[in-house]
């Protein structure tokens, strides 16, 4: 039968508010049998003989005990069950309830040494079981032993007790912890029902046997020896195979969690659970460029947080012993426990980290859940075991790190590279407030080639190491600077117009005037400057980085700080050229195809991706999708565009579907494509060469184009019959409606990004979202949304129920081979919920 051990999150005292319903319960299902005139003993020479006996197996019993522990609650199970059985037949009800009772009471205070607020709950919680027991015994009667009848009847009668304290512990545990904690505690009570089952069986065993023969109880008593042994045994046996499962779990996701940064949260969470403790806390002093890190799991409360709830005493003597540290009530010595009390922490292991021999941090967990619970000799090889497995992934976090920051800045300068500018730039386009512009200052160092002729390459990168220190120095807070060229240096800021991008500019500018001094010799130092500005100049970081160097050739010539503008680049010029160069890209391959991933929001699975279009010119760098789409359409090379993109996408839903990914794969395309009647026939033959079935590819189409796109109905509606899927693209920046959409044949809307990105911070912007979803689902169709960038405006569209999403949070537009590496990391990575209902991140960072 499950005993409690109640929490001490809050005042003991309210457990009287249970504790005294169950005695009016106990009482009442009592008084039916107090007040019948029927004789309800039980037939035996000598019941009180029959109690003394029974009442020293339920003493025995009760430490024979299973422990499951949730949260701070601990649920027991025993083998009281099986006397509780035989007090039922063989004693009068009072005989039994005196019998359960006073065992209890024995063990309780004897064994277990309880508070008398628990030791008051558990009396009364066996008392209303055993008299709800007694309630259906009397009303259906006992007939012998061997009958099926009484088997059932007391069945019942045990597993009835059982129900009544298991509804008190839970009410114990709302009381004490709150309603959240309920689903857990039934869902860990399936396993004590099962032992509950099996304890019915053993009795109703028992019972037959004492019938055949009172001999029996010979082997009666053997077989409790050997029962409690096997209880034990599987006790430890189920405590092993759970630690076992952890460190699997725990092994499983730390491996999983070196590339993303989430190592502490993982590790942490479960060392924590895993030892049953208040709190684990990691920290990793500082070293080399490496801060100090010193984070703490707690048990109520969600996240890590900044600090540890137990003295820098402990830490500091496992980091310089090398050896673990391990205090509590009754280990550890004295100046260890004293700190401790001082805490309010009543026991702790600190566990020191260790990389190729060297401690580098400490890993530990303090507060073992549950009142007479300590930390034992068990629970210190555990951590210390799962130290190692720590040490080694903080290790290879930090290597990770590393390298990332590697890939990331320039060698000589340490400021960020070109890459690094290009991803800062994307970001500040996104996250740029509604009145700023995003600026990129573009710096040349004016005869840097004359320094290294003259003075060697050493001095060279005195020069250019001194400009990267004064630029930092000079730079607005807030600002990114990189070096993206030999001897070219650029500043990503937010401001508030284009004139204040070109004020700080000119005080850069003048700044990298003052004379530098290399090796004793006395250097000027001039720059041309040029800028370009977000959204002015460019939609993409490419196009806007490109735009700024070809400001800064012309500065060479003016000597001024220099803004870019249309004429300093040719538009005829540009497009005729690049109407040539795309012909050339087309037929050589040089467009590249890349995938961005589309997430089921319910459980975070990649249902699909979008092709996009991607072209690096050789001269112009990376050109923005609008520019070459523009120049296909005027120059009648949409359609093969168009063909690439989607000849590409087909071929990669074949082969990801022959590796077992049953992928859908979008292709934008344009409302000129429609106008081609012989579109549809291209898709079909395309799916028949690939054997690709039909429903796997959507063709996105914008909500604009659509309205206009009256001559290309059919088209679409013979792509629909064909059984290839239609979506709207950017749905609510034109001025339809869900009416206007329904005179066409599509099955998905995509919400326009900018509403998405809008929605955490905007009420209209949230209200729109919201009324499109529940639109959309009014009208059968499915709904993502673009530019999910923030794990808020996630959480807002799981609420909303949003079918799928699409953004940066997941993944940037992959090419191929990094979009296939990133696929590898999700299908090594186990994609279940983990145990404590959180959700792995399905997400590639480029």
């Amino acid at each position: 039968m499950p005993a409690p051990k109640v929490p001490v999150s809050r005042s003991d005292a309210h457990s009287w508010l249970i504790t005294g319903p169950l005695l009016l319960l106990g009482a009442l299902l009592s008084l039916p049998i107090l007040l019948s005139d029927s004789d309800t003993t039980r037939p035996g020479d000598n019941e009180f003989g029959y109690a003394l006996v029974l009442l020293v197996l339920a003493t025995l019993a009760t430490p024979m005990a299973l422990r499951f522990d949730i949260r701070r609650q601990a649920l027991v199970t025993r083998m009281d069950d099986i006397p509780v059985i035989l007090a039922l037949f063989y004693l009068s009800p009072w005989l039994a309830v005196g019998v359960r009772v006073i065992a209890g009471l024995i063990w309780n205070i004897l064994g277990a040494r309880l508070t008398p607020h628990k030791l008051a709950f558990n009396a009364a919680s066996h008392f209303a079981g055993i008299a709800t027991a007694n309630v259906i015994v009397f009303a259906f009667g006992l007939g012998s032993g061997g009958s099926p009848g009484t088997w059932l009847v007391l069945a019942a009668a045990v597993f009835a007790g059982n129900v009544v304290a298991l509804s008190a512990i839970a009410g114990v545990m709302v009381l004490l912890q709150g309603i959240g904690q309920l689903p857990y505690f039934l869902r860990s009570s399936l396993a004590g029902f099962a032992v509950i089952g099996v304890n019915i069986v053993l009795g109703l065993v028992m019972l037959l046997t004492l019938q055949a023969s009172q001999w029996g109880s010979l082997l009666l008593i053997a077989l409790a020896v050997v029962l409690g042994v096997l209880y034990r045994s599987y006790a430890q046996f189920f405590r092993q195979h759970r630690s076992l499962t952890e460190m699997y779990a725990l092994t499983r996701d730390i491996a999983a969690t070196n590339h993303d940064g989430t190592l502490p949260d993982v590790l942490l969470a479960r060392v924590r659970a895993l030892l049953a403790a208040d709190s684990a806390t990691l920290w990793l002093p500082e070293y080399g460029r490496h801060h100090e890190v010193l984070l703490s799991a707690r048990f109520d409360y969600q996240g890590l947080l900044d600090s540890a709830p137990t003295p820098d005493l402990f830490r500091q003597l496992a980091m310089r012993t090398g050896n673990t540290v391990v205090a509590g009530p009754k280990s550890g010595p004295p100046e260890l426990q004293s700190a401790l009390q001082e805490a309010r922490v009543k026991d702790i292991i600190v566990v020191p980290l260790r990389s190729s021999g060297v401690a580098i941090g400490t890993l530990e967990v303090a507060g073992r859940l549950g009142d007479k619970v300590v930390f034992g000799k068990d629970d210190v090889q555990l951590l210390e075991t799962l130290s190692v497995q720590a040490g080694a992934a903080v290790e290879n976090s930090r290597l990770v790190d590393r390298l990332q920051f590697d890939a990331n800045h320039d060698a000589l300068t340490g400021l960020a590279n070109r890459r690094r500018m290009l991803e800062a730039l994307g970001e500040a386009m996104t996250g740029r407030g509604p009145r700023e512009v995003v600026a990129v200052l573009l710096f040349d160092v004016i005869a840097l080639r004359e320094v290294n002729d003259s003075l060697g390459h050493d001095a060279g990168d005195q020069v250019l190491i001194q400009v990267a220190r004064r630029l930092r120095d000079l730079a607005p807070q807030g600002a990114l600077v990189a070096r993206v060229g030999g001897d070219e240096f650029a500043v990503e800021l937010r401001t508030v117009s284009a004139d204040a991008a070109v004020a700080v500019a000119d005080t850069l500018r003048a700044g990298l005037r003052d004379r530098m001094v290399i090796d004793t010799l006395t250097i000027d130092v001039d720059t041309n400057v040029g800028v370009s500005i977000y959204p002015d100049h460019g939609a993409e970081p490419e196009a806007l980085l490109q735009r700024a160097i070809v400001a800064t050739y012309v500065a060479k010539s003016r000597g001024i700080v220099q803004m870019f503008n249309a004429g300093l680049q040719s538009r005829s010029v540009r497009r005729v050229g690049l109407a040539a160069d795309l012909e050339a890209a087309l037929n050589t391959g040089e467009l590249e195809v890349y995938f961005q991933p589309k997430v089921a929001l319910q459980d975070r699975r990649l249902v699909g991706v979008e092709c996009l279009a991607r072209w690096e010119h050789p001269v112009h760098g990376q050109v923005a999708p609008p520019d070459f789409v523009s120049v296909a359409e005027h120059t009648g090379q949409l359609s093969r565009l168009n063909g690439v993109v989607l000849r590409e996408g087909i071929r990669r839903a074949r082969e990801w579907a022959d590796a077992g990914r049953s992928l859908t794969v979008a292709v934008n395309i344009s409302v000129r494509t429609l106008n081609d009647a012989d579109f549809p026939l291209q898709v079909s033959e395309l799916l028949d060469e690939h054997g690709v079935p039909a429903d796997r590819i959507i063709l996105e189409l914008s909500e604009e184009e659509l309205l206009r796109s009256g001559r290309g109905i059919p088209a679409l509606k013979r792509l629909r019959d064909l059984g290839v899927q239609l979506s709207v693209d950017d749905f609510g920046a034109g001025r339809s409606s869900f009416a206007d959409l329904s005179r066409l044949p599509v099955q998905e809307v995509k919400i326009d990004r900018t509403f998405v990105q809008g929605m955490a911070t905007g009420a209209s912007d949230l209200a729109i979202v919201r009324t499109v979803v529940d639109m959309a689902r009014h009208f059968g169709l499915a709904v993502v949304a673009e530019g999910v960038e923030s794990e808020l405006t996630l959480g807002l569209l799981e609420d909303m129920h949003c079918d799928m999403g699409q953004g940066f949070l997941f993944s940037r537009a992959l090419p191929y081979e990094r979009f296939e590496s990133w696929l590898q990391v999700q299908a090594d990575a186990d994609p279940t919920v983990a145990p404590a209902g959180e959700v792995r991140w399905l997400r590639a960072v480029p």
